[in-house]
């Protein structure tokens, strides 16, 4: 597996990957279409964080979005998850911002809760996201005391 930065020329395989993860995982959210994805991606994902994309045998397997010390996504292609591409594109987030990270999910996401929780991430709050969404969501913090 590489990490490495996300170019333009990644945008068709990461923007693929996000749609096919949030049509398995976020069931309970209304789902937008192919182009007003696009538009977001371009417009908000690509021009507000640093991302990087992991690729395994040429293939992009999940690609991180990072604002300074906020971990603002973390997406794994459903057929390459629990392989290990999730922890090591969060190691490389703790890398790029070794003093934390914070980061939301929705609380129904319960597998990326448990994920965080067992990579040393605490719960700092409960809230509920903005709209659209105004689904309940959590805050984890991670710290490097934290790892132990």
């Amino acid at each position: 597996m590489q990490i490495r930065p996300y170019t333009a020329a990644d945008s068709e395989a990461v923007v693929t990957l996000w749609r096919a993860v949030m049509a398995v995982t976020y069931t309970f959210l209304e789902a937008h279409t192919e182009a007003e994805d696009r538009a977001y991606f371009a417009r908000v994902i690509v021009a507000e964080n640093e991302l990087w994309v992991a690729e395994i045998d040429g293939r992009i397997a999940g690609y991180l979005a990072l604002q300074g010390d906020f971990l603002d996504r973390l997406y794994i292609a459903v057929e390459r998850q629990r392989q290990g591409v999730g922890s090591a594109l969060l190691g490389h987030a703790k890398q790029l911002s070794p003093a934390g990270l914070r980061l939301f999910t929705h609380q129904k996401n319960t597998g990326a809760c448990r994920f965080y929780e067992a990579r040393g991430f605490e719960v700092f709050q409960y809230g509920v996201s903005p709209p659209p969404e105004s689904e309940p969501d959590v805050e984890y913090h991670w710290w490097p005391a934290a790892d132990g």
